[in-house]
């Protein structure tokens, strides 16, 4: 009895020493265009937990999301990295994992990442508004944050930065000069200095929400979500908008079935390289039947399709 546990006691350790030096390959496409609407890295990025907000570099061998528990007491920037075919397993990013951090956005060059945090800000310890930092990438993977101009950040929230080619920074807030109860910003980069911000048109903006925009690099497309609209089909839809041959933008059409649903859908974000749309929903597959066990529910409850967010995929040129 006493060699057999010896035996496998062995087995045990040759086994984990294998498995460190051989551990187990990531694989992630991020490349491939999506035809049709797909859960984006199931089990590896879409969990049980509460993923939302992706970016990908501009040199498509990073990619940053907001990771949080199942009631999002915490929020984090999570990173994985592509090493040749295969990708680090998720890790949170060095500048974070003590507040709450959310909403990644590269700069062109993808060595400087705008995010909304509510961490204290000039110096005030007892701020825990959310702002719009940014970092830089160092030798030690990020920066310290630094927060942006009092011209952009006010003592109520700004959320969810994204920017163009020029520098110029659309944002979400709720401010007196807005059209509704939420509306989405703009920030002029002239002489690399932030610009006092001015709400985008009605074509946009109304007097419900309009919150978390994406904009193209040319700024002649921005991708948004709206709660509120007559034509929305539940907690909160994504609209899209072009700009037209005199530079204006258009009304702001619902993204339709495709991709809306009856729960929030919400946190664009397109990637170029491949033409994918990525966006966050809370969308669930519903259960009609009676449940028969406290284990069936459990079971439902620990799925990743259990009502928290997801992140998810399709090509851009199906929205059209």
């Amino acid at each position: 009895m006493k060699y057999k546990v010896i035996i496998i006691i062995s087995i045990f350790l040759l086994n984990c020493h294998n498995n460190k030096e051989h551990p187990q390959e990531i694989v992630l496409d991020i490349k491939t265009t999506a035809d049709s609407l797909t859960l984006f890295g199931e089990n590896l990025i879409s969990t049980p937990l509460y993923e939302r907000d992706m970016a990908i570099s501009p040199m498509g061998n990073e990619l940053i999301y907001t990771l949080g528990d199942y009631k999002q007491h915490k929020r984090c920037l999570v990173v994985l990295k592509q090493n040749d075919t295969t990708w680090t397993k998720p890790e949170i990013l060095n500048i974070s994992g003590k507040y709450q951090d959310i909403e990644p956005f590269y700069s062109n060059n993808g060595n400087r990442l705008y995010f909304a945090s509510n961490r204290p800000i000039y110096g005030d310890s007892t701020r825990t508004d959310y702002n719009i930092w940014y970092s830089d990438r160092d030798n030690n993977g990020w920066s310290q944050p630094v927060a942006l101009d009092s011209i952009v950040n006010s003592r109520s929230d700004e959320f969810f930065p994204s920017l163009s080619e020029k520098g110029n920074l659309f944002f979400t807030a709720t401010r007196d000069d807005g059209i509704g109860r939420e509306d989405i910003f703009m920030s002029e980069l002239l002489h690399g200095k932030f610009q006092p911000p001015r709400p985008l048109p009605p074509e946009i903006n109304s007097t419900f929400f309009e919150f978390n925009a994406y904009i193209s690099p040319k700024e002649d497309l921005i991708i948004f979500s709206s709660y509120g609209r007559a034509d929305g089909y539940g907690g909160g839809d994504l609209y899209m908008s072009r700009k037209d041959d005199t530079g204006k933008w258009t009304t702001a059409k619902n993204l339709g079935v495709l991709i809306n649903s009856e729960k929030l859908d919400f946190c664009p974000f397109v990637d170029w390289g491949s033409r994918n749309f990525y966006f966050t929903s809370e969308r669930i597959i519903d259960v009609d039947e009676k449940l028969q066990s406290v284990e069936e529910l459990k079971e439902m409850s620990n799925s990743t399709l259990n009502g928290f967010g997801n992140i998810y995929r399709i090509s851009i040129d199906k929205l059209e």
